[in-house]
């Protein structure tokens, strides 16, 4: 409960109750609403929405539009490294997670995408949409581009493993490397913000990542927007 009279503002002694809980994992994932709040501390909403913004200032709680305001969990560390992709960051942090196939479809590849794959003008490729998870939400939104015909018939199986490792070993690709890396902050387009369940407002990390096999033929390129409040990127040393 608040103390009036005590000379410290009630939002801000509510700002402490809930950062204790939050310290304590008392209170996990889902803050209770707007007025289940303020019926426990005995105040008006106004006093609650000031204290939960002050939590989002700290850092400790994210205010979803349309869904409500959820304890920050501990940051992702994507680690970029010549070996080293997304699922094996989070096999390190024992985490749970893997990829939604969303969408697939050949198609003739742009210039851009060629020349990344080193493949001639007009060559066709795999494109596959997909969405990366971890834990259930939905932490990154994909693009990925493999070369044809070495990947024909590959999401299928891909949608079926949720790895796109596991998937390449089916194909022969028993080891990739990391061959480029270009990391941007943007903001989102709409549908990546929805899927995102974040605001049009706060930036993404757009990494771009071709990868290529044992003999350095390049056998992917991919593009993911990873959520700015989910992850954080981790550069690592060349072995």
């Amino acid at each position: 409960m608040v103390e009036r009279g005590s000379g410290i503002s009630l939002w801000r002694q509510i700002e402490e109750t809930l950062a204790g809980d939050i310290a304590t994992k008392n209170l996990r994932e889902r803050l209770p609403n707007e007025i289940e709040l303020a019926g426990r501390f005995g105040v008006n909403r106004h006093t609650i929405r000031r204290a939960v913004q002050a939590l989002e200032g700290r850092g400790l709680v994210r205010i979803e539009q349309g869904r409500g305001t959820f304890v920050q969990e501990d940051l992702i560390d994507y680690r970029l490294g010549h070996k080293s992709r997304f699922t094996h960051s989070l096999e390190t942090q024992r985490l749970t997670g893997g990829s939604r196939v969303l969408k697939h479809e050949e198609l003739v590849a742009r210039e851009d995408v060629c020349g990344l794959l080193a493949l001639p003008g007009g060559s066709r490729v795999l494109k596959v949409e997909s969405l990366d998870l971890v834990d259930e939400r939905v932490v990154g939104v994909c693009t990925q581009y493999f070369p044809l015909p070495r990947f024909a018939g590959f999401a299928e199986p891909y949608a079926e493993r949720g790895s796109t490792v596991l998937t390449l070993r089916e194909f022969g690709v028993q080891e990739c490397r990391r061959k480029l890396s270009r990391v941007t902050a943007r903001l989102p387009k709409p549908e990546t913000a929805h899927q995102l369940s974040q605001p049009k407002t706060q930036p993404i990390l757009y990494v771009e990542s071709v990868y290529a096999d044992a003999a350095g033929v390049p056998i992917e390129y991919g593009i993911t927007r990873f959520a700015g409040d989910a992850v954080q990127l981790f550069i690592e040393p060349e072995q």
